[in-house]
């Protein structure tokens, strides 16, 4: 009898501690702790962040900080933080979200087109990934990387090709950059390769052309033609004589900082730059901005014709006229150069 009551108080003692000791793995593990009325929260853990880095982001988001402390010491989460960006959602416990922000790294959508600069672009990114724009800048005009890869300071822009890339919040700039070599890479497809090689033009070359077609014309539809246009002159040695160039090299003087060129003038024609196509046969040395990929493409499938010459149409403004003799060409220009004085645009 005696050892009956022994065995029973026993067994009483076991239920109690166990049924504290669910209710404390019920609190601590598996009751939900979040504090936000949204169906999701993030947060972004940086390179090298501390467990306090952590936690204070954690704090405003959750109802009892200290129960997740001790969750995170259970699993040894402290010693073990993840960079990157993560979800937590509503209703989450400390045991899912330590899970969530343990292996849930969520990508993000970057996108980017019509950076005209490497410091442009470098900005950009910036405010979308950890990396910031310095340490972006730096990987982007390293030498050593660019030579590797058949790129040099006139030519680096082209290397980033204007779309939308799923990337992890925590890359790296050197990450980043060989990201896109990755996709440049993979843009490059062997038809390409062999369009390009069909124009005689190399994929500096191609990006280049196609840098001016886009700023000549943002209209698609047109774009293969302009190309068809400039690749004919350059088939006859006649000079590219495009205005976004001569834009282009104004921008880098001390003269036009901070000026917008809304009229090309004769004095534009007479700066003495590479990228100054009516003075230099060919193509610049690189590209003048960051081209779409429907300029680049209009490039490679660029429309067979006779025309040598192109003006901006006064009465289908973005659009362009095109003639096959100077005769023409003059008439279709001064008409325009009458629209621009009409509007008071002289320079």
């Amino acid at each position: 009898m005696y050892i009956k009551k022994i065995l029973l108080a026993i067994v009483v003692i076991g239920l109690v501690v166990a049924a504290f000791f669910a209710n404390f793995v019920y609190k601590a593990m598996l009751k939900p702790n979040t504090a936000f009325n949204n169906d999701k929260a993030y947060v972004y853990i940086p390179s090298n962040a501390s467990y306090k880095d952590v936690r204070e982001q954690l704090e405003p988001l959750l109802e009892d900080i200290e129960s997740f402390d001790d969750v995170a010491e259970q699993k040894k989460y402290v010693s073990n933080i993840k960079a990157g960006r993560y979800a937590i959602k509503k209703g989450m416990s400390n045991n899912d979200i330590i899970n969530s922000i343990r292996i849930g790294n969520m990508a993000i959508k970057v996108s980017f087109n019509n950076q005209p600069t490497l410091e442009k672009l470098a900005g950009r990114i910036s405010k979308e990934i950890e990396a910031d724009s310095i340490a972006l800048l730096e990987a982007m005009k390293d030498d050593s990387f660019l030579l590797k890869h058949g790129f040099n300071k006139a030519t680096a822009l082209g290397m980033y090709i204007p779309n939308s890339y799923n990337l992890y919040w925590n890359l790296s700039a050197e990450d980043f950059r060989a990201r896109m070599l990755e996709e440049y890479k993979r843009f490059w497809t062997a038809e390409r390769l062999k369009k390009a090689k069909t124009i005689n033009l190399d994929q500096n070359q191609v990006i280049a052309l196609a840098s001016i077609v886009h700023e000549e014309s943002k209209q698609a539809s047109e774009q293969p033609r302009i190309a068809g246009v400039y690749l004919n002159r350059i088939r006859i040695g006649m000079p590219l004589q495009a205005d976004p160039t001569l834009k282009f090299a104004a921008y880098q003087l001390p003269k036009y900082k901070n000026t917008i060129i809304k009229r090309v003038l004769n004095v534009h024609k007479t700066i003495d730059s590479p990228y100054n196509t009516y003075m230099n046969l060919g193509l610049p040395p690189g590209l003048i901005a960051m081209p779409d990929i429907s300029a680049i493409d209009a490039v490679l499938n660029y429309e067979k014709h006779s025309y040598l010459y192109f003006a901006a149409n006064a009465k289908r403004l973005g659009f362009h006229k095109f003639a096959k003799t100077l005769t023409q060409h003059n008439i279709n220009a001064r008409e325009y150069q009458h629209y621009l004085s009409s509007q008071g645009i002289n320079r």
